[in-house]
């Protein structure tokens, strides 16, 4: 079809805040492209996904592929042959994925092997869990893609010394800080849960294969869980996977900790916001985390955002230690965080004038 489409690629929730960043910056970077949004299909009910179109300033997709999987092999595999039946059929100038899930990987593939560009929004990002599905996707996604749209100078750097060519990179910035930014004065003035007050709550997120797939593993994170509510009562959004292992495993959640549905991205940043701190083993968490200045305990052996922990965002706990590690934030005993640069709203504009250099 149309050779001036610019394909931005969701899969799942968390890429939705970060391509929104691209697409308002868009229409200002005077391009010779129409964004069109294309949704594999891998996050698809509304609580996941949908619900979150209109906050955000997104349209319903243009695209919807309706493509699910019950392993990684099955969503990759079936993605890639319903992306390339589609690109075949309306073929774009340019593909944009974002971050480091099932679906962003096959539509790089499936990109590439079409002779289509790429960007990689979200790109340089390693962790020292080589094991884990997202870094084996997000090192994939990196070695394949024409553009890679870093969010810090180090993953800038760290991609240039594995040999990328000095005009594919670029250190443009956080592309979620240009979404919270723009939406945090609405998130704000959304309602706190009854019974929550600002400042009186933490809030938990979990939904890594590593913490919630293993009965072992989820019930030790449970039980640190329970130590941090002695302290301070947490508010968590259950994640549908996290839930459905609770039920299989038969565990529960401890007192202290109140469980709440998935929260439509507004919602959910304005309960972010005005919390005391938050235990996540969300990257996107820990990243608005570090906007917010607000304490951000990790919930995991390693994070792929070093970068949170030099400039004294985050701080990486273990489930044994997360009580005491509540009890020294409410008493104080965190470091004065400093600001990281480019994250400052601009990223999306970065990311328009890298691509309208390459157009030349």
């Amino acid at each position: 079809m149309s050779a001036g489409e610019l394909h931005l690629v969701a899969a799942a929730r968390p890429n939705l805040p970060k391509l929104s960043a691209l697409w308002h910056a868009l229409p200002g970077a005077g391009l010779p492209l129409r964004p069109v949004l294309l949704h594999t299909g891998q996050h698809a009910d509304p609580a996941m996904f949908g619900d979150h179109l209109a906050p955000l300033g997104l349209p319903a997709p243009d695209i919807a592929l309706g493509i699910q999987g019950r392993s990684h092999a099955e969503t990759t595999g079936r993605s890639m042959m319903a992306l390339e039946a589609a690109w075949r059929a309306r073929r774009p100038a340019w593909v944009v994925v974002a971050g480091d899930v099932d679906g962003a990987l096959a539509a790089a593939l499936a990109a590439r092997k079409l002779g289509l560009p790429v960007a990689h929004l979200e790109a340089g990002l390693r962790g020292e869990e080589t094991d884990m599905p997202e870094e084996i996707n997000r090192r994939a996604i990196d070695a394949v893609s024409t553009l890679l749209w870093a969010p810090e100078a180090g993953s800038a750097a760290r991609l240039l010394a594995e040999g990328h060519s000095p005009g594919a990179v670029r250190a443009v910035g956080n592309a979620m800080v240009d979404t919270l930014l723009r939406s945090l004065p609405a998130a704000r003035a959304r309602p706190l849960p009854e019974g929550l007050e600002p400042g009186g709550y933490g809030v938990v997120t979990l939904h890594r294969a590593a913490n919630v797939d293993d009965a072992g593993a989820f019930g030790a994170l449970l039980a640190g869980l329970a130590g941090a509510a002695a302290r301070l009562p947490l508010a968590w959004p259950v994640h549908p996977r996290a839930l459905a292992r609770l039920a299989a495993y038969g565990l529960a959640l401890p007192p202290g900790v109140r469980a709440l549905p998935p929260l439509p991205y507004l919602d959910f940043l304005g309960l972010l916001a005005r919390a005391r701190l938050v235990a996540t083993d969300s990257g996107g968490v820990t990243e608005e985390a570090a906007v917010l200045d607000l304490p951000c305990l990790v919930l995991r052996r390693g994070t792929e955002r070093p970068v949170t922990l030099t400039h004294g965002t985050s701080r990486l706990v273990t489930p044994g230690g997360l009580g005491d590690v509540v009890a020294a934030v409410l008493a104080g005993d965190w470091p004065r965080s400093r600001p990281i640069p480019l994250w400052d709203g601009h990223a999306g504009a970065r990311m328009a004038a890298h691509l309208a250099e390459m157009l030349g």
